[in-house]
């Protein structure tokens, strides 16, 4: 019967840090993953002859623990992104585009200029009426985090009297181009919580683009090194359930849904949440540990692809859509799809309005509101497309929710949690679920 020291349930980059962690350490290691390629939430795969990944991603230049991981990994990350200065927001029904610097050491003077620059729905007086809204935000995250929780992003910009301009051409992109949400449906402590690890790095502020598919430019050379250090991953080898002892207080291993029993003296459970709630209801659904996790509400998101006969974009920027469905967008055909003649890559918005409705439909949708941001396609310069759903994947940045992200360590003796849900500094990120990784390793090697 095979015996592991740790075994890792989830094949993300919270389960992927964690094995990492560990078979430095020198612990004999198995991660198991449902599906037959490696990332989770940060993969790509062919989807039906079609290259796609879960969504479009950008790497944020202050990450710390993210960047510690892909060099322990043997991965140069200059090597596998590609820099931004600035974004771009597009206004619907208007010509002219607002372009923001973003990078305040490598491109300072694009930053000054997108501050100072007018434009005809963002004037500089727009721009500073987010200054109180900004300094009291992050005043209230450090001081008064379960209070901030309580009110969405919106509620807090009118008590701080932020012009409606600036909600609609800058907030709305900050919420609903990064996390899906409009800003009267995300919490402002999440939104502050977001950028506040940004303040003392602000000097290290850009975006990283990945310069290639995410599973093949970092995810499975961190599986790789994983193999090379003598861990064992397993794909398409979805758990069934736990292995426990009698009292139901300890792990003993897993069953995998061909029935094979594993033992270990660990298991970290590092799925999506949605997986962690179905499978850990069977045998906790009455413990205290469980409550928090069984309450955390969820979010769905979708993610849109196009591949098209030539680029649509002069270049490969993130760029968002402020109130249309083109939540944040990019052309990358120059970067991720270097195979690709064109290729645009979109987070929806909302997402729920998505998740039901056919890729034909969504795809009217999407040009339609590209056509309002003065991006012409027409059916002609379309190759392929694909809508990539991820129902109830994420939980809930909402108000009230975070009360409720449950802690990695359980009551249950050898069973951990981990993923950018848990209680960490960070939230829905890749920085989150590498910090929970890295926790998760913690207390598997410093146990008593």
């Amino acid at each position: 019967m095979k015996h592991y020291d740790c075994i890792v349930v989830g094949g993300g980059l919270a389960g992927l840090t964690c094995a990492l962690e560990l078979t430095y350490e020198g612990k004999h290691v198995a991660l198991l993953e449902a599906k037959d390629y490696i990332g989770g939430r940060t993969a790509s795969w062919n989807e039906y002859g079609m290259h796609v990944e879960s969504g479009f991603h950008r790497y944020i230049g202050y990450y710390s623990k993210m960047p510690k991981m892909l060099h322990k990994a043997g991965i140069d990350l200059n090597k596998i992104v590609t820099w931004e200065e600035q974004v771009e927001i597009r206004v619907p029904d208007q010509e002219k585009s607002v372009v923001m610097g973003v990078s305040p050491l490598f491109g300072p003077l694009k930053m000054v200029r997108g501050i100072i620059a007018n434009h005809p729905s963002l004037t500089l007086k727009d721009k500073l009426s987010l200054l109180s809204f900004f300094i009291y935000g992050f005043k209230d995250y450090l001081l008064n985090p379960s209070k901030l929780d309580l009110v969405s992003v919106k509620q807090y910009a009118h008590l701080y009297d932020v012009s409606e301009d600036a909600i609609n051409h800058l907030l709305i992109p900050l919420s609903a181009g990064i996390f899906f949400l409009p800003p009267q449906r995300y919490s402002a402590y999440v939104f502050f919580g977001l950028f506040a690890p940004g303040i003392p790095k602000f000097y290290k502020m850009r975006i990283g683009a990945f310069l290639g598919g995410m599973s093949e430019v970092m995810c499975n050379p961190i599986a790789d090194r994983i193999k090379q250090l003598g861990g064992e991953i397993y794909l398409g080898e979805p758990v069934q359930s736990l292995l426990l002892s009698a009292s139901k207080d300890r792990v003993l291993g897993i069953k995998t849904s061909k029935g094979e029993e594993i033992h270990t003296d660990d298991v970290v459970w590092a799925t999506s949440v949605d997986i962690a709630k179905t499978v850990l209801e069977n045998d906790f659904a009455n413990e205290g540990w469980f409550g928090k996790l069984k309450n955390l509400k969820m979010m769905d998101a979708s993610t849109f692809q196009i591949e098209l006969t030539s680029p649509v974009l002069p270049k490969d920027i993130t760029t968002f859509g402020p109130n249309t469905c083109l939540g944040s967008f990019s052309e990358q055909s120059r970067t991720t799809f270097q195979g690709s003649k064109g290729r645009l890559s979109i987070i929806l918005t909302p997402p729920e309005k998505f998740i039901e409705m056919s890729a034909e439909q969504t795809l009217e949708y999407v040009l339609h509101d590209l056509h309002r941001l003065n991006i012409d396609i027409n059916m002609d310069q379309v190759l392929d497309y694909r809508k990539i759903d991820h129902p109830n994947d994420f939980y809930s940045l909402a108000p009230g929710n975070e009360q409720y992200r449950p802690d990695q360590k359980t009551s249950v003796k050898g069973l951990i949690l981990a993923g950018d849900y848990t209680r960490q500094p960070y939230f829905a990120t890749m920085e989150g679920a590498v910090a929970s990784g890295i926790n998760a390793a913690k207390l598997v090697s410093n146990k008593t």
